[in-house]
């Protein structure tokens, strides 16, 4: 009788790992360990954090941390709120949190994607949706984007049990107006709106806004790009009353204590640091068009990004081409072997110094 584990390939494993979960994981952006090299590829930032974190580090009693963390974690929340606009009425009630939003939206699909219908998200996003929606057993449906890669808020006008967007999308960094997220919210009173706002601060508008006359509507937000904090893994999600404790709930059931008595403490210093957060996420922006200025004189196209990275395509160049010269330069982009944008680079906002060894690298590399 042939089982699951018939096949040549399980015959060559040892007998008692035949019982593991067979798993396709998230693939990260590369983690060189070589020093010396621009780091161009995992979107993080390049400024470091808040002097309020380093202020918040030294004056922490390092006796805490023989003590369980708090789960309520009210002083973070009371930082982040102060950051909302008062019309918003956002109470600690109304937030969720997590090892960075990687978790939080993990939990989001344990949590609320939980109907016998697809849920649905673009064709072209961030990567760790497909493979969270086969983890869970979660049926999903990808949504074509356009041939401009925007979204098309029509698409998602069908039977569904939730609806994830991230907005600025990933890896393309494309915007899409409060208009089409509110026009798929009106779409889908009966299920879970979530909006993925990683790189919302580097322009565009929040959906943060909207909260207020849609209670299906889920905001995740993270302190790993414009909060220059993607070590200390801080996340959360802005969302109704009944939407957060189902969230905890889940929580609860295997980890009461997610965040770290130093992830909190950090937290909350740079969520009060608005003047530090204000000038370096300017600083981002100000590079990021520059950047694909000197690219469009190199012959590159890039897509409108409201993100802290470029989507591009050389004329005349593969990208794959491009991504390995530049490695050998020691600079590090991102590419992605995919249908539809097996020609793109994604490159991470640098600071302005990196930007034009960058620039340099690619002149000659585009001329060879």
């Amino acid at each position: 009788m042939k089982g699951p584990y018939s096949s040549p390939k399980y015959k060559q494993m040892k007998p008692y790992t035949q019982n593991f979960r067979k798993v396709s994981p998230y693939t990260p952006g590369e983690q060189p360990g070589k020093k010396n090299i621009i780091k161009l590829n995992t979107n993080e930032n390049p400024y470091p954090p808040s002097p309020m974190v380093k202020e918040a580090l030294s004056g922490f009693n390092i006796e805490n941390l023989r003590l369980y963390p708090s789960f309520v974690c009210s002083p973070l929340k009371k930082a982040l709120i102060s950051n909302f606009d008062e019309s918003l009425s956002v109470k600690e009630e109304n937030i969720f949190l997590g090892n960075g939003s990687d978790e939080v939206i993990a939990l989001i699909f344990q949590s609320l994607f939980c109907g016998e219908k697809e849920i649905l998200f673009p064709d072209i996003t961030y990567s760790f949706y497909e493979v969270w929606a086969k983890f869970y057993n979660v049926k999903y449906k990808t949504i074509p984007l356009k041939k401009d890669f925007t979204i098309d808020p029509e698409a998602y006008r069908v039977e569904n049990s939730g609806i994830i967007l991230a907005n600025p999308n990933a890896p393309t960094g494309i915007y899409a107006p409060l208009s089409q997220i509110e026009d798929i919210l009106k779409a889908n009173p009966s299920s879970v709106v979530v909006v993925d706002e990683a790189y919302i601060d580097f322009g565009g508008e929040s959906a943060l806004k909207l909260l207020p006359k849609y209670e299906n509507l889920v905001v995740v937000r993270t302190y790993s790009k414009s909060m220059q904090l993607a070590g200390i893994r801080v996340g959360y999600a802005i969302a109704s009353k009944e939407t957060v404790a189902t969230l905890e709930a889940v929580k609860n059931c295997f980890n009461s204590y997610t965040l770290s008595s130093l992830s909190q403490v950090v937290g909350e210093a740079a969520a009060k640091d608005k003047e530090y957060f204000r000038k370096t996420t300017e600083k981002i922006i100000k590079t990021r068009e520059y950047t694909v200025k000197k690219l469009s004189e190199l012959g590159f196209k890039s897509l409108e990004s409201k993100a802290n990275f470029i989507f591009t395509t050389h004329e005349s160049k593969k990208a794959s081409f491009i991504f390995e010269e530049l490695k050998k330069k020691d600079i590090y982009v991102r590419y992605f072997n995919k249908p539809l944008i097996y020609n793109y680079l994604r490159i991470t906002i640098g600071t302005d110094e990196e930007m034009e060894k960058l620039i340099q690298a690619l002149d000659s590399i585009v001329k060879s």
